[in-house]
């Protein structure tokens, strides 16, 4: 690359631009490679297939985890709780706001 050249990705196509600052303009360009258009539709329905088992598991799985997050929250708030009377002296901590 020539010094002071820089490559930049174009938003649009993704292409890489290599951009000359001195005369702002673009001296070459590299077009993104675009993937093969399918060959084998019998695998590609196979892959959809499985892809709609695991989506399926994925769910299930963030399912359960939103499901125990309520009793995760509640036992913090419990814990929380508990220190605030143990310690009514304590002031609460200040905020950035608070400043």
């Amino acid at each position: 690359m020539v010094k002071g050249m820089f490559e930049v990705a174009c938003p649009c196509c993704e292409a890489m631009l290599k951009i000359d600052p001195e005369t702002r303009a673009i001296i070459a360009h590299t077009v993104k490679e675009r993937p093969k258009p399918i060959e084998d539709l019998a695998a590609e329905v196979a892959k959809l297939k499985g892809a709609g088992a695991r989506r399926e598991e994925l769910f299930q799985k963030n399912f359960e985890a939103e499901k125990s997050h309520g009793k995760v929250l509640e036992k913090k708030f419990d814990e929380l709780f508990k220190r605030a009377k143990e310690n009514p002296d304590l002031e609460p901590p200040k905020r950035d706001i608070d400043l």
